[in-house]
């Protein structure tokens, strides 16, 4: 398939030559391959009585992730594609793992209750996708996380992307993994 990129959406030509627009998250964008060059997306058609869409992933994880989150109640298509949209899906996964609601509502059209409901419903399937680690995490993922979390939340304050931020951040935890949230803070923003 060849791809014209646009937006949040991609045209993908088929070798036949029909054309489709397939909804992709910004973090799949970011990482496709220049327009009119080949590529492979993993697709989920979605079904609704005023229309049928569909959305493209790179890999069967982002796409089984997708699927996931629209078996949460409240949780359509937008708000799928807004949280793939605002983390990557090892990111998204670890955040309904460990139920953090302030990362999960950092999504738009999601807010605390939304976030709650999605933590409670998936937490314990998420684990199942066996999605690719995000980066080094200690066994204790409540005690380790939480300075790093912390430092997450202020970054993303000051006005930094969220997944810029936790990039930033799991950087900084693998040369020094018993930083401090301030220590984070500061390290994670000298490296810009």
């Amino acid at each position: 398939m060849e791809l014209e990129a646009g937006g949040g959406a991609v045209e993908v030509a088929t070798a036949g030559g029909v054309v489709y627009r397939v909804e992709v998250p910004r973090t799949v964008v970011e990482r496709l391959p220049p327009s009119g060059q080949q590529v492979e997306l993993r697709i989920h058609h979605l079904m609704r009585e005023d229309g049928a869409t569909l959305y493209g992933f790179l890999s069967a994880g982002e796409r089984n992730l997708f699927v996931l989150l629209l078996s949460a109640s409240g949780v359509g298509g937008k708000v799928a594609l807004s949280l793939l949209s605002t983390m990557p899906a090892p990111r998204l996964a670890r955040a309904l793992e460990e139920r953090d609601l302030a990362i999960l509502a950092q999504a738009p059209g999601v807010g605390k209750k939304l976030a709650e409901k999605m933590a409670v419903a998936l937490s314990d399937r998420v684990a199942a996708l066996k999605l690719a680690p995000l980066g080094p995490r200690d066994g204790d993922a409540a005690a380790s996380a939480s300075p790093a979390q912390s430092a997450v939340r202020a970054l993303v304050a000051l006005g930094m992307p969220l997944d810029q931020a936790d990039a930033a951040v799991q950087r900084v935890r693998e040369e020094a993994p018993d930083a401090s949230s301030d220590e984070l803070i500061r390290k994670a923003l000298a490296q810009r």
